[in-house]
């Protein structure tokens, strides 16, 4: 298939409005881990109770990654963008008015409802919109808000939190996500400009050639992997430096900028390279990389001091965003972009399954072993182990892209 892109004016406008809606996206998932530490005292949550209200998100997330990929590539990305920035808005906003476990656990479940078709519409935008030498350079912009986030949360809440309150700071958050729909809804193009070249391809039958592709369920896997350690650290760091190092909401949110630096470097940095290397090349130090963040998350959580601490969080923040960075790579230069936004979905099931997996297993070792955090130390380093193998049995064959496109018309 001919690849047809966009203008390059209009490219650039893709990226901004992609950053500014995942920045958002973001702005949620990381306030909520401070905020926790409000909510829990309002509401007298236990470790285990905590991890829910963590973990709710993720299930939401995790079920509409699929569907929400197979939408994309059937009724057009942009339609899906509005519709998962709205939803998660609403429920965004909605936070502010739990006022018991179990309204708060739902809430966080549609909200993760809601944002779960936000990355496979936006990974279609990218693999349909952009040259492939482009692709991982504009998923790095992306993604890089991430790190933007998590440099500016911590001191947003420190300073807000304990000024106008959580519930406030969840209304505010609701009414950006509106402005946010609002610019998608004029300046990101229709689908039929955005997806000129795949008009008429049939969804059907895809996610049983997807099914059966090695290369899938290797990222599945890795997927997994990957953000139960991301998200297993960052939805209990805030807690963790309260609870076993005695920080208080003020400091952490000051260290935390450093680690929160040094990943949106990280990310403009590596999406520029993993652009530039061999597939097979990248393969390979991904895996190294995973290996790596095993032995510096021991190293971490047995730091002696806060800088030796924060030191060795650093080196897991590098590590652990070129994996992050070369995952999505492989769904974005190994299968055809009409079918970029259901195999986005299905990988990032993985990922999302591990986001609420893994901060409910969190608060339950720390409850099973009375507040020791040694158990989850040991459960994100054995998850690592399992990531190096999951990036080595990623498949490289040339042929995968052929594959699809040839089973998809059979």
């Amino acid at each position: 298939m001919t690849e047809k892109v966009l203008e390059k004016k209009v490219r650039k406008t893709l990226v901004v409005l992609l950053f500014l809606g995942w920045a958002l996206g973001n702005l949620d998932r990381y306030l909520i881990n401070y905020a926790v530490v409000y909510i829990g005292d309002d509401l007298a949550l236990t470790a285990t109770q905590t991890g829910l209200v963590l973990s709710s998100f993720f299930l939401g997330y995790a079920l509409m990654q699929l569907p929400g990929g197979i939408l994309a590539d059937k009724f057009g990305a942009k339609r899906i963008l509005l519709i998962a920035v709205i939803a998660w808005s609403i429920f965004t906003g909605l936070t502010a008015v739990a006022w018991t476990l179990g309204f708060m656990i739902i809430i966080r479940f549609l909200f993760g409802i809601g944002e779960g078709g936000f990355q496979p519409s936006a990974s279609k935008i990218i693999s349909s919109s952009f040259p492939e030498n482009e692709r991982s350079k504009v998923m790095s912009v992306m993604l890089s808000s991430g790190g933007i986030m998590a440099m500016l949360v911590p001191i947003i809440s420190a300073a807000l939190l304990v000024t106008i309150g959580w519930r406030a700071f969840f209304v505010i958050a609701g009414l950006l996500g509106i402005i946010i729909a609002t610019l998608y809804s004029k300046y990101v193009p229709k689908d039929k400009e955005v997806e000129k070249s795949v008009q008429g391809t049939k969804v059907k039958g895809i996610l049983g050639i997807l099914f059966k592709m090695p290369l899938m369920w290797s990222l599945v896997v890795a997927y997994f992997a990957i953000y139960a350690v991301n998200w297993g650290l960052n939805s209990w760091m805030p807690k963790y430096l309260t609870d076993v190092r005695g920080l208080d909401l003020v400091s952490i949110g000051w260290l935390q900028m450093i680690p929160g630096a040094i990943q949106i470097i990280a990310m403009l940095v590596f999406g520029y390279l993993i652009d530039k290397l061999d597939l097979k090349v990248n393969k390979l130090i991904g895996a190294i990389c995973a290996l790596f963040l095993g032995g510096f998350l021991f190293l971490m959580f047995n730091a002696e001091s806060i800088f030796l601490f924060i030191t060795y969080q650093c080196i897991v923040t590098l590590f652990l965003t070129f994996v992050v960075l070369l995952l999505p790579t492989f769904v974005l230069k190994r299968i055809p972009s009409e079918y970029a936004g259901t195999a986005m979905g299905m990988a990032n099931t993985g990922g999302q399954l591990a986001g609420f997996v893994t901060p409910t297993l969190i608060g339950f070792t720390v409850d099973t072993f009375d507040g020791s955090y040694d158990a989850a130390k040991w459960l994100l380093v054995v998850i690592s182990i399992i990531c190096v193998g999951a990036i080595l049995s990623i498949s490289q064959k040339s042929q995968a892209k052929k594959e699809v496109g040839h089973e998809s018309v059979a």
